[in-house]
C-alpha cells in the first residue's frame, strides 16, 4: 500500500515536471521567435525543473529497472554469488548516498542561513536546490528496498535494462513482420 502511494506520487511528480518544462520551453520559443520578447526567468526555472526531474527519475529508474549497467560478469555467476556482489554494490551506493545527503544538508543549511535567492526569481535558493536532499533520500529508500529484497532472496540484484536482449527481440519482430508481409503479397 505504502509502496503504491510512493510510486504514484513519484510518477505524478515526474509527469508534472516534464509537462511544465515542456510547456515553459514552448512558450519561451514562441515568445522569442514569434514576438521578439522573452521571459527573464524561464531558463533558470527550466534548469531547476530539469534537476528535479533527473533526481526523481533516478529513483524511479531504480524501481523499474531502466538504468543500464555492465553486468556480463555478474550474469554468469551462480545466484548466491550474484546476490552477494549485488548486496555489496547496493551498500556502496548507499554509502555514496549518505555522503551526498550529508553534503546536501550542509549546503542547504548554509543557503538557508545566508538567505540567497535564485538569480532571476524571488525563490530562496535552498528551496530550489532542496531536490539534492530529497532526491538522494528517495534514491537511498529505493536502494534500501532493493537491499532488503536481495537479503530475503526476492531478487538477486539490480534490475537493469538489457539493450542487447531488447535489440534481438526487435530484430526478431521485424523479421517476423517482414516474413508475414512477404507471404501476404
Amino acid at each position: 500500500m505504502f509502496s503504491r502511494i510512493i510510486n504514484s506520487i513519484e510518477e505524478s511528480v515526474i509527469a508534472l515536471l516534464l509537462a511544465t518544462m515542456t510547456l515553459l520551453v514552448f512558450v519561451e520559443v514562441i515568445l522569442r521567435f514569434g514576438f521578439g520578447i522573452g521571459l527573464m526567468w524561464s531558463q533558470e526555472l527550466t534548469l531547476t525543473i530539469s534537476a528535479w526531474m533527473v533526481l526523481f527519475g533516478v529513483s524511479y529508474g531504480i524501481k523499474v529497472g531502466s538504468h543500464i549497467g555492465v553486468d556480463a560478469l555478474v550474469k554468469i555467476m551462480p545466484p548466491t554469488a550474484r546476490r552477494i556482489i549485488s548486496g555489496i554494490s547496493v551498500v556502496a551506493c548507499l554509502a555514496y548516498c549518505s555522503l551526498f545527503i550529508k553534503g546536501a544538508w550542509v549546503y542547504l543549511a548554509k543557503m538557508h542561513l545566508i538567505g540567497i535567492e535564485l538569480e532571476d526569481m524571488p525563490i530562496p535558493k535552498w528551496i530550489a536546490h532542496s531536490i539534492l536532499l530529497i532526491g538522494m533520500i528517495m534514491i537511498a529508500i529505493r536502494l534500501l528496498i532493493l537491499l532488503w529484497n536481495i537479503v530475503i532472496g526476492k531478487t538477486d540484484g539490480f534490475k537493469l535494462a538489457d539493450e542487447a536482449k531488447d535489440s534481438m527481440h526487435l530484430a526478431e519482430e521485424t523479421k517476423a513482420a517482414t516474413t508475414q508481409g512477404g507471404k501476404s503479397a
